[in-house]
């Protein structure tokens, strides 16, 4: 009897996890955006107001430069501290800013106005000597009232001219042997003096205290107005002797006339 051999078994195939149609992908971690850091907020920028228009410096109009002594008729030697722009009403407009250091004054003057008011520069040399050689001249009083005079003498020392003024100091001057003033002579004379030691000062570099000491040693030298009457010299000069002591309205005068 023959034996048969048993056949191995067949080995069962192994059983193949079934292949997934579409392989699960697996989710892949993304990176997580980093989180935005609120910045802090810059602060607000001033707001700059507009810087004004820088002035214009200027050191030179119509011949007068900055810092320079000038003679302001209706108050004198002045010294001019800058030229400056300004807009009045719209309109720009230059001047010259003056100091006068003895009033505590400043007064500011259009450029183009300096001809009509009359601003000028100081008197050169040869001008103060011809007003310190007037002050040793003969005075010449008119006969007539003084309340003229005064105005006269008033229109003298405000034209500016170094030469009227000198006038004016001589015509009112008065000797210690002469009669006194009048408060108005006196007040007139004081005035002229003024405006006349100031400029000499100015120009010949000196102080008022010696231009005014040099102004009466001139006239000191002054013809005297008793002896020139003596001699019979000067009609004028004697006319004007009758009428020094009158009073402001000039009545005294009117009644020598009347008295003649």
């Amino acid at each position: 009897m023959q034996h048969k051999t048993a056949k191995p078994a067949a080995k069962a195939p192994a059983a193949k996890a079934p292949a997934a149609k579409t392989a699960a992908k697996a989710p892949v971690a993304k990176a997580a955006a980093p989180k935005t850091v609120a910045k802090p907020a810059a602060p607000a920028k001033p707001v700059v107001a507009a810087k004004p228009e820088e002035k214009k410096v200027v050191t030179q109009r119509q011949g007068f430069k900055a810092n320079e002594f000038v003679v302001y008729p209706a108050h004198g030697v002045g010294q001019i501290l800058a030229i400056e722009e300004q807009e009045i009403a719209g309109a720009k407009l230059e001047l010259f800013v003056i100091n006068f250091i003895k009033d505590k004054m400043t007064l500011r003057v259009p450029t183009a106005k300096v001809a009509n008011v009359g601003m000028r520069k100081l008197s050169d040399q040869a001008l103060v000597k011809k007003a310190l050689e007037t002050l040793k001249g003969r005075a010449r009083v008119k006969r007539t009232m003084w309340s003229r005079r005064a105005q006269e003498y008033e229109a003298k020392i405000n034209s500016g001219d170094i030469v009227a003024i000198a006038e004016v100091v001589r015509d009112l001057y008065r000797s210690e042997s002469q009669p006194e003033q009048s408060y108005s002579e006196r007040q007139l004379y004081e005035a002229a003096l003024d405006r006349l030691s100031r400029e000499i000062a100015v120009v010949q570099h000196s102080t008022e205290t010696e231009a005014v000491k040099e102004i009466e040693s001139q006239l000191a030298k002054s013809p005297r107005r008793g002896a020139a009457k003596a001699e019979g010299e000067g009609e004028a000069d004697a006319e004007g002797d009758t009428d020094e002591n009158d009073d402001t309205d000039g009545d005294d005068t009117v009644a020598a006339d009347e008295a003649a």
